[in-house]
């Protein structure tokens, strides 16, 4: 069923469940990532975001100042068995995604309404920008890197916990939109997640709720909130 919603000034999108498969984060990216942990954290341990992330690993984890790189990685991988979407996580999987993909490991998915829409949204003029737990390394790596090339060019602002807060605040929204500095009606938030999605809502943006069938939080379902299963099924108010 279609739904029809005042045109937005600006949207801004969530990846995971909204544009693209959980599963193919879960099943694909993680291990990825999980693999390639203690090498970043050796090999590269100068990297100005590598040492900001161990810095913040060893506060939210509790470590000792100067623990292993063993330490380091079961912290790393404890977030990740619990699916936490902590800063320091998301940092490095953003690092160590963004090399895959740049050297032809990864290419990154979309259901096939997704590109589509976004190519639709950007040619009438609307604003278009992320908000993802997953760094802003990891977005422009992703979107950088689609299976029909780079969509970078129709996207003006990445936000992500670090730049913006926890996604199930409201007071991340409101930050966003600061930023944007438009009114709040006035930006349009896609996700799949019911407590992001009350979060914006809190912040007075319009929402749209994406239930993908067989995604992760489809079951969940997104508690009021207006629900599309396709992008093709949002139309604009004359």
């Amino acid at each position: 069923m279609n739904i029809r919603l005042p045109r937005p000034t600006t949207i801004v999108l969530d990846i995971e469940g909204t544009t693209s498969s959980t599963w193919f984060v879960h099943e694909t990216l993680y291990p990825y990532s999980r693999e390639r942990f203690s090498l970043w954290l050796t090999d590269k341990a100068d990297h100005p975001d590598v040492l900001r992330a161990k810095g913040q690993i060893i506060d939210e984890a509790g470590l000792t100042e100067n623990p292993t790189v063993e330490d380091l990685v079961n912290a790393l991988e404890g977030w990740l068995d619990g699916d936490q979407k902590r800063t320091p996580l998301k940092t490095l999987q953003g690092l160590i995604w963004a090399d895959g993909f740049n050297n032809g490991d990864l290419t990154s998915h979309f259901f096939d309404d997704s590109i589509p829409a976004i190519r639709s949204w950007f040619a009438e003029g609307i604003d278009l920008k992320i908000f993802s737990s997953g760094s802003v390394n990891a977005q422009t790596a992703w979107f950088g890197n689609s299976p029909e090339g780079s969509l970078l060019e129709m996207f003006t602002g990445h936000f992500d916990t670090e730049n913006a807060g926890p996604k199930k605040l409201a007071s991340s929204y409101s930050t966003i939109r600061e930023v944007i500095g438009v009114p709040a009606e006035q930006i349009l938030f896609f996700s799949d997640l019911v407590e992001e999605l009350d979060a914006a809502g809190e912040d007075g943006w319009q929402t749209v709720g994406v239930r993908r069938e067989g995604d992760q939080y489809y079951d969940r379902g997104v508690a009021g909130h207006p629900e599309i299963s396709s992008f093709d099924q949002v139309e604009w108010k004359l």
